[in-house]
């Protein structure tokens, strides 16, 4: 297992060289332009809960490595409150009748959002617990990048706004360790599994399918940032909002 853990963490490194984080960390672009991208990912954050609570977690865990996911479940099933916060605080609760709603959510500029939840819980529903453990890992991993990005834009925005940013901001980041596996304890029983060829053959190509999606769906969220138009009152008003570009 551990040359698994290994591989992900080098998936890691070149994930965050996609161009959605170089976009994240350019402070020449205002920091609501660079979470712009945040009601595209909705299907997926609201999808998560889901995936956490009856994919991922089993009622009954019978192996070590199910109990673990299971309590890591719990931790990252409820996630999903803060997101919707912070769109409220971000200016993103515009009127919208519930079938632009559903139209948006299901259109084609967010479908990507839409197959990362479809194709996680194809990878993970029945799978053997120790191929959900390294999905899961996987999927730690984006998220450690992804956040750790985006507390940065929080932090910048909190000194204008004076709000708290908790989906976006340090708080959430800092339950992101890039880990499912987030005691010691835990970590040192994952790299002392020794898998067969057959399974660490898997684990790769497993690994390979997960960061393969999640980089389509960073550059879908970095196509739908780049096309939003900032309203500005007034540079300093805390509740400047993002127009949507086009129909959904």
């Amino acid at each position: 297992m551990k040359e698994v853990l290994a591989f992900i963490e080098e998936q890691k490194q070149e994930y965050t060289k996609l161009p959605l984080f170089q976009f994240l960390d350019d402070k020449t672009i205002d920091p609501r332009q660079r979470l712009g991208f945040a009601p595209c990912i909705a299907h997926f954050i609201m999808s998560f809960g889901d995936l956490n609570k009856y994919v991922f977690r089993e009622k009954e865990a019978v192996t070590k490595a199910q109990q673990i996911i299971n309590e890591h479940t719990f931790e990252d099933d409820h996630h999903w409150p803060w997101f919707i916060t912070d769109l409220e605080k971000l200016g993103f609760n515009q009127s919208m009748t519930f079938t632009q709603v559903l139209r948006f959510l299901w259109s084609e500029q967010t479908k990507v959002s839409r197959l990362l939840s479809y194709y996680l819980s194809a990878y993970t529903l029945q799978a053997d617990p120790l191929m959900k453990i390294i999905v899961i890992e996987a999927i730690e991993a984006t998220g450690n990048v992804l956040f750790s990005k985006t507390a940065k834009i929080a932090s910048e925005l909190t000194a204008v706004t004076q709000q708290d940013y908790i989906y976006f901001g340090e708080f959430h980041f800092n339950l992101e360790t890039g880990h499912a596996m987030g005691e010691h304890e835990g970590e040192k029983y994952l790299e002392q599994i020794k898998l067969t060829d057959v399974q660490r053959q898997e684990a790769y190509d497993l690994v390979k399918k997960i960061f393969s999606i999640f980089t389509d769906w960073t550059n879908e969220l970095l196509a739908y940032a780049q096309k939003q138009i900032i309203e500005e009152e007034n540079s300093k008003v805390a509740n400047s909002t993002l127009v949507h570009c086009g129909k959904h």
